[in-house]
């Protein structure tokens, strides 16, 4: 995997980023309205960048929000984006928006997570998900990738296992690619480590989904789906992630909306039955 190289000033950081992102100096001046020779000076520390050029750059080399304010401070400017804690009064319409939201989607699982998957909001979908694991992986901070892959978690009744373990760890792999994280890094190294149980993959469980009980050909998923059991049944879920656009704070940058849809109609008609 790539590295950023090394250094700490702007120049080595700037670089590294171009790099990363597989750009040549013209080419980042040609997107940035610069020139070359002014990028490559900047690289080298031959020339400090003004602040509004750090912050074209790190634009269109799309540098995530956290890293933006590294840079700043690397050039000698303040940092831009402020970062506030969720529970903070000024992001009072934030939590309530998101929790509105995660409502509106039941019976449908729907989760908000940081950063480093770290759960911040979850509605009753995720709950009848999470019913019955082992409470030490249900202390905070819940962790979305750590419930799911773990051995004692959701792992053994993922139907998929190795398709949607390949899915998760392919994911973190692009977001360490896009982002200088030692937290995310260390939680992938720990649940990549993760055993497969034995139990998981549908050619190794004797549970059968609907489907294949009553004869019927397997229903065709248009993306790959999560296929869970729960209480006897198979379950199966696309899932989506959204995040803000244009984010002006490190917090809400890193925030994740994640929501099972249901890939089915026997999931579509199990779900609605749970609902009051």
């Amino acid at each position: 995997m790539t590295t950023v190289a090394s250094g700490t000033g702007v120049g080595p950081l700037l670089r590294g980023w171009r790099e990363r992102r597989r750009l040549s100096q013209l080419e980042l001046a040609l997107r940035a309205g610069s020139s070359a020779r002014h990028i490559s000076f900047v690289e080298t520390g031959r020339s400090r960048p003004s602040e509004d050029m750090v912050l074209r750059l790190a634009e269109h080399l799309d540098i995530p929000v956290r890293e933006r304010n590294s840079l700043l401070l690397a050039a000698g400017y303040a940092p831009r984006y402020a970062e506030t804690p969720l529970g903070d009064p000024a992001m009072e319409a934030l939590r309530v928006g998101m929790e509105q939201l995660l409502n509106g989607y039941e019976p449908y699982p729907a989760l908000v997570v940081d950063g480093t998957y770290n759960v911040l909001a979850a509605n009753r979908g995720i709950a009848m998900l999470l019913d019955s694991l082992p409470e030490h992986l249900l202390l905070p901070p819940l962790n979305a990738m750590r419930i799911t892959l773990h051995p004692e978690g959701l792992a053994p009744r993922i139907r998929n296992l190795r398709q949607w373990r390949a899915h998760l760890l392919a994911q973190m792999e692009r977001q360490i690619a896009l982002a200088r994280s030692d937290a995310l890094r260390a939680l992938y190294d720990e649940v990549a480590a993760y055993p497969l149980p034995e139990a998981g993959d549908d050619a190794h469980t004797g549970l059968a989904d609907d489907e294949s009980e009553a004869g019927e050909a397997p229903f065709p998923y248009f993306a790959l789906p999560l296929r869970i059991e729960h209480e006897g049944r198979v379950l199966s879920f696309v899932s989506s992630i959204a995040t803000f656009n244009t984010p002006m704070d490190v917090t809400v940058a890193e925030l994740a909306i994640e929501t099972l849809l249901p890939a089915d109609p026997a999931t579509v008609k199990y779900l609605q039955s749970l609902t009051p």
